[in-house]
């Protein structure tokens, strides 16, 4: 190994850290108010057929990118990406580089304004791309997501009850599910923020919804993996999963290696001993088993396949401006809506049809 490559070793995970700062400041803004629900509302019946979709299927059709063979015996695999980022920014230096290389069918799938938009737009598109990929491979996909990409999924399958039997395991790192305490003030009817970021509070109207009847379903394998120094998502526990009729693994990297410092954003990039949770997952039935994990990954500084030397990460830097605009109220560098509001709930969440 050269000089120039083991200082790069060295310093990479810094470096995009700090490319990835602004959204881990995220964890330092005071909480914002939550609008209170005045009544308590009645969800759709978990069995009830999902609604046609809204979103011009040329849009949808366009949203996913797709590489390798649909007829891989590996299980197909959908990215999907973080607040603030695409597929590419989020994951072509990683795990895009590593499902390559392991000869596996995956695809990405991108939501408008860099995930910043309504998530239950974000739903639509990965509804399609759950049909989409199953009717190509024939398999049952496996879906891996950071932050809001490991929540977002979750949607489709509560409210589109067919792409259950299409899915085999959600696997999430640090993942939104519930919301998060930590995320910069947005106050209702004063300020401007964008819908993703008012609908991942914790006790918003869209994480009830979310999280109502049932949080997992039979069938489904899910693996959430946290970090005890997630700054952006807080508490840790808002990750974890806990009702429904699914396979449930909540398993934070400490639980493997003690001295884990990655947080939010370094989990679900280049931390090594996430990237053996999602192949444990990826790679048996059920979800991810921590007994099955090889400590060896704890004196590894990076993931497989993430190469500092070629400075591929630089992606995430460009990334930078949108990061940065999701700490700020009234402004966002990717061209979502800023809006005074949660956005409302649509019709079909609920048990009146509409």
């Amino acid at each position: 190994m050269t000089r120039v490559k083991r200082i790069a070793q060295v310093l990479m995970p810094a470096l995009v850290s700090l490319a990835l700062v602004a959204l881990g400041l995220v964890g330092l803004a005071p909480v914002g108010p939550v609008q209170a629900a005045t009544s308590v509302p009645s969800y759709a019946p978990l069995d009830r057929p999902g609604p046609k979709l809204s979103v011009p299927a040329a849009r949808l059709r366009a949203s996913l990118e797709c590489h390798g063979s649909p007829a891989s015996t590996k299980r197909p695999v959908l990215l999907s990406p973080a607040t603030s980022v695409t597929p590419r920014e989020n994951y072509a230096w990683n795990y895009m580089k590593a499902f390559t290389a392991q000869g596996r069918y995956w695809c990405a799938v991108t939501m408008p304004h860099h995930t910043f938009g309504d998530i239950q737009g974000a739903g639509e598109y990965h509804v399609h791309a759950i049909r989409t990929m199953f009717r190509r491979t024939g398999k049952r996909i496996s879906i891996v997501g950071h932050s809001q990409g490991g929540m977002n999924p979750r949607w489709a399958l509560r409210f589109w009850p067919d792409t259950r039997a299409m899915v085999d395991d959600v696997i999430g790192m640090a993942p939104s599910n519930h919301g998060t305490e930590s995320i910069p003030s947005c106050i209702p009817g004063v300020t401007t923020c964008t819908p993703a970021v008012w609908q991942q509070q914790a006790g918003a109207r869209f994480i009830r919804a979310l999280n109502s009847r049932a949080e997992t379903f039979r069938g489904i394998s899910y693996t959430n993996i946290t970090s005890r120094t997630d700054e952006v998502v807080t508490p840790m526990s808002s990750s974890f999963l806990h009702t429904g009729a699914g396979r449930i693994a909540n398993v934070p990297v400490q639980d493997i290696c003690p001295l884990d410092v990655y947080e939010h954003n370094l989990v679900g990039t280049i931390d090594p001993t996430a990237y053996a949770l999602v192949m444990d997952a990826l790679n048996h039935r059920g979800p991810a088993d921590p007994a099955r994990i090889d400590r060896v990954v704890c004196g590894q500084l990076h993931m497989p396949y993430v190469d500092p030397a070629e400075l591929d990460y630089v992606p995430m830097l460009v990334a930078l401006p949108n990061l940065a605009s999701t700490l700020l109220p009234y402004v966002n560098t990717a061209g979502a809506p800023m809006v005074k509001a949660e956005p409302r709930l649509r019709c079909y969440v609920f048990t009146g049809r509409c």
